[in-house]
């Protein structure tokens, strides 16, 4: 949970880059809260639970996303990518999951070797 907090302490922040483990921990718990949101929606019968809260963390996902890309030594703008139908997704999948660069790059030092805050 900490990792998710931290990703929504720093919503706007996209520059610097993000450990693979602070991604994917935040998507998954992004996930798991998106489906508790859509049971309960369909339960009191209130649909737009879950899209008002993909509309709240929309700038925050951007954001560790592109911190992601920047530790891989990609540019932010690779996220378009995901629009090409079919291999775009599988791409970027591949992009974010792949390990980050161990030198320092343009982006900032590896948030490996950087002193986390968490």
């Amino acid at each position: 949970m900490n990792w998710y907090l931290a990703v929504l302490k720093n919503y706007a922040g996209f520059s610097g880059r993000a450990r693979r483990q602070e991604y994917w921990m935040f998507t998954l718990i992004n996930f798991v809260i998106s489906l508790v949101l859509l049971i309960v929606g369909m339960i009191i019968g209130v649909e737009l639970l879950v899209s008002i809260y993909t509309l709240a963390v929309l700038v925050p996902s951007l954001a560790v996303s592109v911190r992601r890309l920047h530790d891989t030594g990609r540019s932010g703008w690779w996220l378009l990518i995901g629009f090409v139908p079919f291999v775009g997704a599988i791409v970027l999948i591949v992009f974010l999951a792949s390990e980050g660069r161990q030198e320092t790059n343009e982006h900032g030092v590896n948030p490996k070797l950087a002193p986390q805050a968490i």
